[in-house]
């Protein structure tokens, strides 16, 4: 008898081992953190992915998540999903110095860091905008982002 695979399933266009950043593709701050992910992530360990295309939105299905009104970026590793506060500092941690010595705020109780995160996440089209339609990737960063 063949052994029994232990392995969670994957979400849909995720390969194993994969780190994939779930953001809004119409916020203007949201397109402000995947340039700064870009510019900053220099051995590429992250994938992007807006949640309004098509492998975004298999995605937020797979997880059960909203797909037409979404307020937090979202963070998948794998199999494993992560939201708001702890979604951002997961992926702090692993960004160079400096910027991943913010994820020491994982120090603060989740609930205030939560709430935080949400004041902003809450108002950040009145704050700072929104674009018509998703921004799509320049020609050189199209490789950074999930697709098929």
């Amino acid at each position: 008898m063949p052994p029994l695979s232990t392995a969670l399933p994957l979400p849909p266009h995720i390969q194993p081992a994969e780190r994939v950043v779930l953001f809004d593709g119409v916020c203007k701050l949201c397109n402000g953190w995947a340039q700064f992910l870009i510019r900053h992530d220099h051995e590429r360990r992250f994938r992007l992915c807006s949640v309004q295309s098509a492998e975004g939105q298999a995605i937020l299905r797979w997880f059960g998540l909203p797909t037409e009104h979404f307020d937090t970026m979202a963070y998948v590793e794998g199999a494993e999903l992560f939201v708001r506060s702890t979604a951002l500092l997961r992926i702090l941690a692993q960004l160079p110095a400096p910027w991943r010595l913010l994820a020491g705020l994982r120090l603060i109780p989740r609930p205030l860091r939560d709430w935080a995160y949400d004041r902003i996440a809450l108002n950040r089209y009145r704050l700072f905008g929104r674009y018509d339609s998703c921004l799509l990737p320049s020609a050189d960063h199209a490789r950074r982002f999930l697709h098929d």
